[in-house]
């Protein structure tokens, strides 16, 4: 007789019937993209906004108009999460290990440097604008590695509240689907080439996955160059949150906190981060795929439908990422919040243009 009080483990993956609904919705978005692409080729002859941009734009309109009911939740979050990043894992098959090794040293010291300076410029501006010391370290590495899972890392290691942490990944989520929307508008208005397009996507977008928004409808070069770039760029929260676990011993164990409605039982116990914290699962998936195809294990006719359904992965996920971002979270969020993070991420871009042109990317 099994004892009631045992506690099961939770699945990793959910049920099948738990993601269906949400997961639908995320198709039909899909499917809705897709074909307002199709009637932009029919009525002008080319997509001037593709089916990746169409679908985050359908699926803001629609949670704005309307609140998801938690039915939905566990097939949403999948298709922004785990199906993007298994696109990641597969875009790997059109990336060479060479692709890394051809960017050269000047640009991999070049990517270095831009986080670094990111990282000091950003933490300086939300101090100035009278951030807490740990907010203004979360917006700083969140703006300047990778978003989400450069804020998740090195919560516990300044012991930041979840107050702080919510408020940086929402504006993560909102800023992020407004880069992938923007940036590619530069390319036109800076003049820039393919590949320097890439390296500005690959240094200023916040999540791997969402490169692949922001760089496949500008050109297959871009969309690699962009990746590898991104990825190199990912690879400095490792030496990140270890500088910082050392750098941030006192500000971990502070009881102390600058807003009065907040306690020190807010905040998470001080821990070390684990290694998928520092090293996403994808990303060893994008570079285990990477060297396979840069062994020749590959075979040619399996690259191009591995891209498509790459492709096609990412503009799911694109779909559930709007239907995941609220943009009424920025009025709540405060205006000082808001201007930290869209004045950090200016200084990165202009740094990033910056980068491309003193070490002459062509």
């Amino acid at each position: 007789m099994l004892d009631q009080n045992t506690v099961h483990p939770r699945p990793i993956i959910p049920p099948l019937a738990r993601l269906l609904p949400g997961m639908g919705l995320c198709i039909l978005v899909t499917a809705v993209a897709y074909l307002l692409q199709e009637i932009e080729i029919d009525r002008i002859g080319r997509p001037w906004l593709e089916a990746l941009v169409f679908a985050i734009l359908l699926g803001v309109a629609i949670r704005s108009l309307w609140t998801p009911a938690s039915k939905w939740h566990a097939g949403i979050e999948f298709s922004a999460k785990t199906l993007l990043e298994i696109a990641v894992v597969l875009l790997g098959a059109s990336v060479s290990v060479r692709a890394v090794l051809a960017i050269g040293p000047a640009l991999i010291g070049g990517i270095a440097i831009v986080v670094v300076v990111a990282i000091a410029t950003s933490y300086g501006i939300s101090r100035a604008l009278g951030l807490p010391q740990r907010m203004a370290i979360l917006v700083a590495c969140g703006n300047s590695i990778c978003g989400n899972s450069a804020i998740a890392a090195v919560a516990p290691i300044i012991g930041a509240d979840g107050e702080d942490v919510a408020s940086s990944i929402a504006f993560t989520a909102v800023l992020g689907v407004i880069v992938v929307l923007v940036l590619p508008l530069l390319v036109p208005l800076l003049q820039m080439s393919l590949t320097q397009y890439g390296v500005m996507a690959g240094l200023t977008v916040y999540a791997v996955p969402q490169v692949l928004a922001a760089t496949l409808p500008i050109g297959a070069l871009s969309n690699q160059v962009g990746t590898v770039v991104k990825l190199v760029r990912v690879l400095m929260l490792g030496p990140v949150v270890l500088l910082m676990s050392v750098l941030a011993s006192k500000l971990r164990d502070e009881t102390d906190e600058p807003a009065p409605e907040v306690t020190a039982g807010d905040r998470p116990k001080p821990c070390k981060p684990a290694l998928h914290q520092l090293v996403p699962w994808f990303i060893i998936g994008f570079l285990v795929i990477a060297g396979i195809r840069t062994a020749g294990l590959i075979p040619s006719p399996a690259l191009q439908p591995t891209a498509l359904i790459a492709n096609l992965l990412t503009t799911v996920s694109m779909a559930a990422l709007g239907l995941g971002v609220d943009i009424r979270v920025v009025a709540k969020a405060g205006l000082r919040v808001t201007t930290a993070v869209t004045l950090s991420l200016i200084v990165l871009g202009l740094i990033s243009f910056g980068l491309i042109h003193l070490i002459g990317v062509a």
